[in-house]
């Protein structure tokens, strides 16, 4: 199964998943403040990539989840973290916020 998914794909993810969705942002807080994904109804939550290994079991494992950074770099190496971890529903953001912004919100900054 293709862990990559794109912005078009999270929209839809976001309003046919059973089971409530986590987009789980990467990126550092500094990058967070410039901008950020929202998605009514679904909850967001900031863990640096290089908090995750001592962080991810504040997450449910059995929840989806989609990862996402600026490009979709560092989330891909969070994906694959987390799988070894035994998560099996957790994807990441092709070309992170950066494709967010320029295929469905130029609202949101880019950096």
């Amino acid at each position: 199964m293709s862990v990559q998914i794109g912005v078009g794909d999270l929209q839809a993810m976001c309003q046919s998943s059973p089971r409530p969705l986590l987009l789980l942002d990467v990126r550092e807080p500094w990058e967070a403040q410039l901008a950020s994904i929202q998605i009514d109804g679904v909850r967001s939550l900031l863990m640096p990539m290089g908090q995750v290994p001592a962080r991810f079991e504040e997450l449910d494992a059995t929840q989806p989840i989609v990862c996402y950074c600026h490009h979709g770099v560092r989330s891909l190496q969070v994906v694959a973290f987390l799988q070894r971890a035994g998560f099996e529903s957790v994807y990441n953001l092709a070309g992170g916020i950066d494709a967010w912004s320029t295929e469905l919100d130029p609202a949101v900054p880019r950096y």
